[in-house]
């Protein structure tokens, strides 16, 4: 059995019965690919809640190209590489549009997976194709923006029927064009002209404030989506709760903030064992040091379960509960 308690951020002290690092291209015709075969990053979106019975291959790819066109940056980077210092590495050579997705943890290859996004950018917006390994069929291949099927945090890549794609990496083009983004209230302090660095810096602070490092709190980010409702549904909701956050997402539809439903719900100082709702950020579950998978889906489903009851509002994972064999169910 291969330990993963360092292999995934949420730091459960669970097992995988096979355990393969891919640092290589030239390793992937060699795999055997089986319906437990698990892909991992850096698992900052992926938790083990309990001992894997299948085979757990971690995405090691490295190595970056950059081109210069007319009017944009284009960037290949290997999916193993961590997304953050590929982030800071742009902003300071001159290469800005990731800024407002700085300290987001994790590899590149997971960011096409989750459409990755913080502070009003989604990183569909620079993705221009993604390249792909498939397990099954021992080909490689291509697949553009349209083709990647990018959702709010979803993708194809999430789709059970794709789950033998590994990403081995991803083109993004980065306009010259550039304007600060500063749509997000957290991000209004700062003046128009602010520069790609000053933005990072300051997303940089705003994220040390608000989330624990998982290096001092084992956690996976955020663990719940931001729910999306239609607008009749969250026009009854304001009628009771006047002061409920929203941001709009299409003429119908709105998003809702998960963590605020959860600390009005009462249910930020909730706890079960060594699992809890952490003290300042309601939407990020953390392991104080000996949590395990049990406390975790208990904890996760009281929580489900109580927005739903409270609100009507159903709560669905943003991270990947793995079991024995594969994705836990919550609904």
């Amino acid at each position: 059995m291969f330990a993963l308690q360092k292999r995934h951020t949420f730091a459960l002290p669970t097992s995988a019965k096979e355990l393969i690092e891919i640092t290589d291209t030239e390793q992937l015709g060699e795999l055997r690919y089986t319906p437990d075969t698990w892909i991992l990053g850096e698992g900052s979106n992926t938790i083990f809640a309990a001992d894997y019975a299948g085979q757990v291959l971690v995405n090691k790819l490295r190595g970056m190209v950059i081109e210069e066109a007319d009017n944009a940056w284009l960037v290949r980077v290997a999916a193993g590489e961590n997304w953050h210092d590929l982030v800071v590495k742009l902003v300071h050579d001159g290469m800005p549009g990731f800024e407002n997705l700085a300290l987001i943890p994790g590899s590149v290859g997971a960011a096409p997976v989750q459409n990755i996004g913080a502070y009003g950018v989604e990183i569909a917006t620079f993705i221009d194709s993604v390249n792909v390994y498939d397990l099954k069929q021992h080909r490689q291949f291509s697949l553009s923006n349209a083709e990647c099927e990018f959702g709010y945090r979803n993708s194809i890549f999430k789709r059970s029927e794709y789950a033998h794609w590994l990403i081995t990496a991803v083109q993004f083009r980065l306009p010259k064009e550039w304007l600060a983004n500063l749509t997000y209230p957290d991000l209004a302090v700062l003046p128009q002209q602010a520069s790609a660095r000053d933005v990072m810096e300051h997303v940089i602070q705003v994220r040390n404030a608000k989330l624990p490092n998982p290096n001092e709190l084992a956690n996976a980010g955020s663990f719940f989506k931001n729910p999306i409702v239609s607008k009749e549904q969250y026009a009854a909701l304001a009628e009771q709760h006047q002061d409920m956050p929203v941001y709009p997402v299409s003429e119908s539809h709105v998003k809702l903030a998960a963590g605020w439903l959860i600390d009005k719900a009462g249910l930020k100082a909730l706890r079960i064992g060594d699992i809890g709702v952490h003290s300042r950020q309601a939407l990020v579950l953390v392991n104080h040091g000996r949590g395990t998978g049990e406390q975790l889906r208990a904890l996760a489903g009281e929580i489900i379960r109580e927005i739903k009851r409270i609100y009507g509002v159903d709560l669905e994972p943003e991270v990947r509960v793995l079991g024995s064999s594969g994705l836990i169910a919550w609904q």
